[in-house]
């Protein structure tokens, strides 16, 4: 009989598998929605799905009287705006200050103990003085973001870089590669990949403070919207929100990862292999 540890399931299985936590959630919120929805039908904590269905035409298809926007559309594109721009700056920075530090021993003398300091300061504290230096615009959340996962991914690109072999290094060099050649040739196509996975690991971290900054001060958003409707209980628009954000989120981190799978298929190889070894 083989063992479990290597027992591997199919596709089949594997998908089967991958849905029966979702299912099972959602049997459990139908089960506890109706047991409340039965003791007292007006009841807005746990709203039927047929609620929210509802309740997500009217804030995705229908006009708002006021603006004129379709207000679930407006929220998404503000928010996958911000998070475009500041998940890419901090990845930018991020790139950058962890290949300086990773590779010159001078520019991590300078560098590692200023982003080990940062490392540690919550964004979130960090996040009034933002609004009272740059406004309460859309550049103090994009900052937020970038300081938020830019030191992350930062570290964690000097941290690979330190393990790549020594003799890589050496044999450019013999090859007459002086420094940037062999931070351009050499180091940076090894950097990229694994670039692409810390923007996947940061991706959470970058959705919590988009929301928080949302929440404090934005006119238009998903974490605008929904700490704008809780004052009114307005759980089948604050539970479809979540869920939203929750298949953005997937559906990001999913893109990053076949980006990875095409561009750079080796390193799907390496990975593979240093598991089974």
């Amino acid at each position: 009989m083989p063992r479990l540890i290597n027992m591997r399931p199919n596709r089949s299985l594997a998908l089967s598998l991958t849905a029966l936590p979702f299912i099972a959630l959602l049997l459990t919120y139908q089960s506890a929605s109706s047991v409340r929805l039965a003791e007292n039908p007006q009841d807005r904590l746990l709203p039927a799905f047929s609620t929210m269905g509802d309740a997500m035409v009217r804030m995705a298809f229908t006009e708002d009287v006021r603006s004129g926007d379709y207000l679930f559309w407006t929220d998404t594109l503000a928010s996958l705006e911000r998070l475009a721009l500041g998940a890419g700056t901090g990845a930018f920075f991020g790139l950058v200050i962890g290949l300086l530090a990773g590779l010159l021993p001078l520019m991590r003398s300078v560098l590692s103990p200023s982003l080990a300091a940062l490392a540690m300061v919550p964004p979130l504290a960090l996040l009034p003085i933002l609004f009272i230096t740059l406004g309460l615009g859309e550049l103090s959340k994009v900052v937020l973001i970038a300081i938020g996962v830019g030191p992350f991914i930062a570290r964690d690109l000097e941290a690979r870089i330190h393990e790549m072999p020594v003799e890589e290094l050496i044999k450019a060099q013999t090859l007459g590669a002086g420094t940037w050649l062999t931070l351009w040739r050499v180091v940076l196509p090894q950097m990229l990949p694994r670039l692409v996975d810390a923007m996947r690991l940061s991706l959470g971290a970058a959705w919590l403070f988009l929301i928080a900054a949302e929440a404090i001060a934005s006119t238009e958003g998903l974490g605008y919207r929904i700490f704008l409707v809780r004052r009114y209980l307005a759980m089948d628009i604050i539970l479809p929100y979540v869920a939203w954000i929750t298949l953005l989120a997937w559906l990001t981190d999913y893109a990053l990862r076949r980006i990875n799978l095409t561009l750079f298929p080796w390193y799907a190889a390496q990975l593979d292999s240093e598991a089974k070894s």
